[in-house]
């Protein structure tokens, strides 16, 4: 089932090329920010001056094949088959990379329009989060290449979120403001304690960024939490497990148990229970690729919370997120409770295409609305993602 107007996938990515950090790079950082080295034959990153872990392959070349490893990720890898032969590679698509060639592919895959994110630079701020000069430079590097090779709203239909650190809350306001010029529609934060120049972090709560969340609410310009390295890794190294985020490896079964969506369910927490959207009550945010069973339990310890301390909450917890949060929750997860526990209204299609662990056909998501009605269906695949956005329309 589709429907009438083509869908808006909110969860769309592109493979950055090996200059995307570096082509606008203030020479300055050009030893503190991120180096491309040879190693032999290979090519790798180094950022602060080490191995760039998140992203061992960064030409992407060759490149995990869409959604080749979805049965792993639904539980449903048949009997007596290794997991590990279900991923597969190809050598890299030019729609990776090319925006118009991408719209092509998009028309063929029956989107009207896709919000884009990272791959290799959604674990850079973790990476030089002890050195927040060259995170802002290295950031600012990246939105230029971006504005660059994709434009923050492509023909209406490409719209790609630049990433915002709030690291320097001065700097994040002037990135910002560059940022709006230049028509950014939504921009990308990490979900994840606010690096510091102590090594303490802050939350997203802390006052010194009203500035930054007053100007997006301002703007009507939503902040996307996309999943990445979020530094959740060092509570399982409190347990004797790795410390560092490492795809691609063996799997260690504990740190992911321990880390697992906690990244944004404290990201959130830290929004409400710190009062960013009392303060700023336009504000509109958004969790992309984190799944999406987290938000029961959050909501069940907030109002705890609410019920124990009264007098910190302006209302129900529940329905501050529901009011300011949307959610592309997993393909394989029960989309039906979600819908019932936060409105469906604030339900997101994504595909989280081409990455090996999406869908393969990003329209392959409507096979799991079975338990929504036709208008229901329009909304998650369309309307709510035009409902997060504002502003402008999009696509056709």
């Amino acid at each position: 089932m589709v429907t009438e107007l083509r869908p808006i996938d909110a969860d769309h990515h592109y493979y950055e090329p090996l200059d995307a950090c570096t082509r606008h790079l203030d020479r300055a950082f050009r030893e503190r920010g991120v180096q491309v080295v040879e190693q032999g034959t290979h090519k790798l990153l180094l950022v602060g001056g080490r191995k760039y872990r998140f992203i061992p392959n960064p030409t992407f070349d060759p490149v995990i094949v869409p959604g080749c490893v979805e049965l792993l990720f639904r539980g449903q890898v048949p009997e007596g088959v290794d997991p590990r032969t279900l991923s597969a590679v190809e050598r890299i698509h030019p729609e990776y990379r090319e925006r118009d060639v991408r719209l092509e592919v998009m028309d063929e895959q029956g989107l009207d329009a896709a919000l884009m994110f990272p791959t290799l630079g959604c674990g850079i701020e973790q990476a030089l989060r002890s050195d927040i000069p060259a995170t802002v430079a290295t950031l600012q590097a990246f939105n230029r290449w971006l504005d660059d090779d994709w434009g923050f709203s492509y023909r209406d239909r490409i719209i790609a979120a630049p990433m915002l650190s709030l690291a320097d809350p001065e700097a994040a306001l002037v990135e910002l403001d560059w940022l709006l010029e230049r028509g950014a529609r939504i921009v990308h934060m990490r979900p994840a304690p606010v690096p510091t120049s102590d090594g303490r972090g802050r939350s997203f709560g802390d006052p010194a960024h009203d500035a930054v969340w007053a100007r997006l609410a301002e703007a009507s310009v939503p902040v996307a939490f996309h999943l990445g390295d979020s530094g959740y890794e060092m509570f399982a190294g409190a347990w004797g497990a790795t410390d560092y985020f490492e795809p691609f490896k063996a799997v260690d079964i504990f740190s992911r148990l321990l880390v697992s969506d906690r990244a944004i369910h404290d990201t959130i927490a830290s929004l409400v229970v710190h009062g960013v959207f009392d303060r700023h009550p336009a504000l509109r945010v958004a969790s992309v690729e984190n799944g999406s069973d987290w938000i029961a339990l959050l909501a069940k310890r907030l109002r705890k919370m609410a019920n124990q301390h009264p007098t910190a909450f302006a209302e129900d917890p529940l329905e501050t997120i529901r009011h300011h949060v949307w959610v592309t929750p997993y393909y394989e997860e029960d989309l039906r409770k979600l819908a019932d526990l936060i409105g469906v209204e604030r339900v997101l299609f994504g595909s989280d295409w081409p990455h090996g662990e999406g869908l393969p056909r990003p329209l392959d998501f409507t096979k799991e609305l079975h338990a929504f009605s036709a208008d229901e269906t329009a909304l998650i695949m369309r309307q709510n993602a035009l409902d997060l956005l504002g502003g402008p329309p999009l696509g056709g």
